[in-house]
């Protein structure tokens, strides 16, 4: 039995080595993300939809910290409460990558997974596929898989269609079930995120009858060169078909769009955020953002939050070996791995 403080997969015995931490816990960023637009093309063969929306990460997330282990266990520490740990997004992303790396002669150590939550859950923030995605960018490199971008973005897909846009850390348009990317440049904006404490389930809102799923396919806008998308006419061109259906499920929800329309410059500014609860309102800065935040009616959260081209992941340099294969590689091929250090380099080292 464990003293009082310690944890229970962790032996309080110094002596024994299994399951103690091989190196010290680093910690690395996991973003959110907005969906600026949202629009169902219609549901696939296999029951999925095929959507537009253009992600916009934000310099706001959570972060996982992770601790190699002596023993091969995969264990997510302190999870919340009603959590299913076994089930978890970043305990999943961390056996697939192991799994793919034992078919390929590696041998990882285990890993302990601990979760710094800021981003709530059900909100359409993307708070578990950017821990998966994060957890697998950086075990691969921790555990020296030496897989690209698009081979982890292909792992990634396994565990929910939002986590490719996580992997390959750019803000951008995506097509199919989300998996189909394409970087684009947006305008340094500035973002009130509101949450009004209520979860959503995404399942429950594609599975609702009444969800729009024939809006006509957008053009991907083409920005002149050097130069940002018009975000008010990407704004204006298309909203969230998500919306209406979760608005009449969670009537908060519409109340709170609403309510950032009173305080965002164009109506068209504010809307909900993936299938929701979250919304946002853009604006023009920071002043601006925060002066509405000040405002914010009890029983909300909120933040203001800076739209990032870039994930901090990929600012930080922590990416896959390159861009993909050379030619005559195979997709997801190892790269000549670097030098085995006695323990990774923390993020941005």
């Amino acid at each position: 039995m464990p003293g009082r403080g310690a944890r229970a997969d962790l032996p309080t015995d110094p002596r024994s080595g299994e399951g103690r931490a091989a190196c010290p816990p680093m910690r690395w960023p996991a973003p959110a993300k907005l969906n600026l637009i949202l629009r169902i093309l219609g549901r696939r063969a296999d029951g999925r939809h095929n959507l537009q929306t253009v992600f916009q990460l934000l310099d706001f997330g959570d972060e996982v910290e992770l601790t190699t282990r002596r023993d091969d266990r995969i264990v997510l520490l302190d999870p919340p409460p009603g959590l299913d740990a076994g089930n978890e997004l970043s305990v999943r992303a961390a056996r697939l990558l192991r799994a793919h790396a034992r078919a390929r002669t590696a041998a990882p150590t285990g890993v302990s997974i601990r979760l710094v939550k800021r981003i709530p859950p059900g909100a359409g923030l993307g708070g578990g596929s950017s821990n998966a995605a994060t957890t697998l960018v950086a075990l691969n490199r921790i555990w020296e898989v030496g897989l690209d971008d698009r081979a982890l973005a292909v792992l990634g897909l396994e565990l929910g269609a939002d986590v490719p846009v996580f992997v390959h850390g750019r803000s951008g348009w995506a097509e199919g079930v989300g998996e189909r990317l394409l970087p684009l440049p947006l305008p340094p904006l500035w973002y009130l995120v509101v949450h009004p404490r209520v979860s959503v389930s995404t399942a429950e809102v594609f599975a609702d009858p009444g969800l729009t799923r024939d809006s006509p396919p957008l053009k991907i806008p083409r920005p002149s060169a050097g130069r940002p998308v018009d975000a008010a006419a990407l704004l204006a061109a298309a909203g969230n078909d998500c919306e209406p259906a979760v608005c009449l499920r969670h009537p908060v929800v519409g109340r709170l769009v609403e309510w950032l329309r009173e305080r965002v410059e164009r109506a068209e500014w504010a809307r909900m955020t993936g299938t929701g609860s979250a919304a946002f309102g853009v604006f023009r800065g920071e002043e601006s953002a925060r002066r509405a935040l000040r405002d914010l009616p009890q029983g909300w959260d909120g933040w203001a939050a800076r739209g990032a081209a870039e994930s901090p992941l990929r600012r930080a340099g922590l990416r896959g070996p390159g861009p993909g294969p050379a030619k005559g590689e195979a997709a997801g091929a190892p790269s000549q791995p670097a030098p085995r250090r006695a323990c990774p380099e923390a993020p941005g080292a």
